[in-house]
């Protein structure tokens, strides 16, 4: 794989800037997408909007904006999933879903106001037992055919065993496969038992799930190594607007920071998961991990720029990558002691 070229005295990296080649295949493992209702104002009159969402489903939407040929892995079922079916076919990607007896979880959203305003929320409800090795066997040999698999949650997380994603994570690596995950609680110790290539997971995310006590930096790298260790090669820790953390399995970036660009935000959601998407799409196209987190940052500020989850233009965002640097983490842990306000 290729390594960033060197820039400088002190061993910053920086994206290549040329236009990056085709991606490969990319199977994403979604387990139950939602339906999402928006409201939003109109010129004389107030507009409705159904979309795909959930986090796997912009994952992959975004993947496949980038030239990814993706496969999304998913369960249907109810009314909600029958709107799903047709509304994700008409993305860019291919559709393999498991039939479930259950619906898919719901939401409304009002943003009649400028601000986004919960209406109804109902959650999917478990998957049977039929329905979820069904669905585990669609993402088994979705996996098996493709370069890479992003492996993502669901709300509310029991919706499948946590033990599928072990069981998904290890069959895919024992069989030679990478799979990378963006993951918390209990489906993250699962999905670490079986091993997976590279995890990304925010500051927030750490401290909620208590892998850390606070956001010092030294507090976040310790727990990123304890998540090394307990089976990721490879572990990023975003950090909103201050530089990603990158713990890696290589000597050549042990430990690095990736700085890239700040916007003012218009919407912060859905950054992480455009970061992860685009993180995939560069380890499918065989960069280096530093490489491919330069995209997936350039990806994540991207979307903090615009309305809607895992948005964002092929062009735009390898544009942006060209700005995004990688260096060396030099500080120590007494340098960063005290938690930001």
């Amino acid at each position: 794989m290729n390594r960033p070229a060197l820039r400088g005295d002190a061993g910053e990296q920086q994206a290549a800037a040329e236009p990056l080649r085709e991606a490969g295949r990319i199977a994403v493992f979604a387990p139950s997408p939602l339906l999402t209702v928006t409201i939003e104002p109109g010129a004389d009159r107030e507009e409705v909007h159904l979309h795909a969402g959930g986090q796997g489903f912009w994952v992959a939407r975004l993947a496949a904006r980038l030239g990814a040929e993706v496969v999304l892995c998913c369960a249907l079922g109810g009314e909600s999933g029958g709107v799903l079916r047709g509304l994700i076919e008409s993305e860019p990607l291919t559709l393999r879903a498991a039939t479930a007896p259950t619906a898919n979880g719901v939401y409304i959203h009002d943003r009649r106001t400028g601000n986004r305003v919960e209406v109804v929320r109902v959650d999917s409800e478990p998957l049977p037992r039929h329905a979820a090795d069904e669905l585990y066997g669609i993402a088994l040999g979705a996996g098996l055919d493709a370069d890479l698999t992003l492996i993502t949650g669901c709300e509310p997380e029991n919706v499948i065993e946590a033990d599928l994603y072990r069981r998904l994570a290890g069959d895919l690596r024992v069989n030679g496969k990478l799979a990378i995950a963006d993951l918390t609680g209990s489906p993250l110790s699962a999905a670490l038992a079986g091993g997976i290539e590279l995890l990304k997971i925010s500051e927030e995310e750490l401290i909620r799930d208590g892998h850390a006590a606070s956001d010092a930096l030294g507090e976040l790298v310790d727990a990123a190594r304890r998540l090394h260790e307990a089976g990721a090669r490879n572990v990023v820790i975003s950090r909103a607007a201050a530089p990603a953390v990158l713990i890696g399995a290589s000597a050549d970036y042990a430990q690095f920071e990736l700085a890239g660009p700040v916007f003012e935000a218009l919407d912060e959601r859905g950054t992480g998961d455009s970061m992860f998407a685009a993180t995939g799409v560069g380890l499918a196209r065989g960069m280096s991990v530093p490489d491919a987190l330069c995209l997936g940052a350039a990806a994540g500020a991207l979307n903090a720029t615009r309305r809607g989850l895992g948005t964002g233009t092929r062009q735009e965002i390898e544009r942006l990558a060209a700005h995004v640097t990688v260096r060396p983490h030099l500080r120590s842990v007494d340098d960063d002691a005290t938690p930001r306000a």
